[in-house]
């Protein structure tokens, strides 16, 4: 999970599908943290992409490191109301802060992925999976 992180880290924006009854969405995203050894993730409560995944919970996103090559990882959201984590979040990315403004507030959805494979792959080598 550490090199998930690492990765994405390193690779700011990456983009995340989900299902939207039979048509994939796909979106930007760039927050990521590791929380009591899970991938968190955050969103806004009344964002699409919050409903497509308490409807559908399975998702893949991109990351694109250019000569490096990219990554691949699904798994599956599970949202958190968890105080200590929203707040861990706040202080490891401001600009999250200063869109929901306070960590207990109910438009701030956090979730981390679960049953998650990682793919790292590049055109100079075969791709590599790890599971967490």
């Amino acid at each position: 999970m550490d090199e998930v992180l690492q990765f994405l880290a390193e690779n700011h924006v990456f983009f995340i599908a989900t299902m939207d009854n039979d048509q994939p969405r796909v979106r930007p995203f760039g927050f990521v943290m590791k929380y009591k050894g899970k991938l968190y993730f955050c969103t806004g409560s009344k964002k699409p992409v919050y409903r497509q995944l308490k409807a559908n919970p399975k998702f893949e996103l991109s990351a694109d490191a250019g000569q490096k090559g990219w990554m691949r990882l699904s798994g599956k959201a599970v949202f958190v109301d968890d105080l200590a984590a929203k707040k861990q979040a706040f202080q490891e990315a401001p600009g999250v802060a200063g869109i929901y403004k306070d960590p207990a507030s109910p438009d701030f959805a956090l979730f981390y992925v679960k049953d998650a494979e990682a793919t790292f792959c590049s055109f100079s080598s075969a791709p590599r999976t790890v599971t967490f």
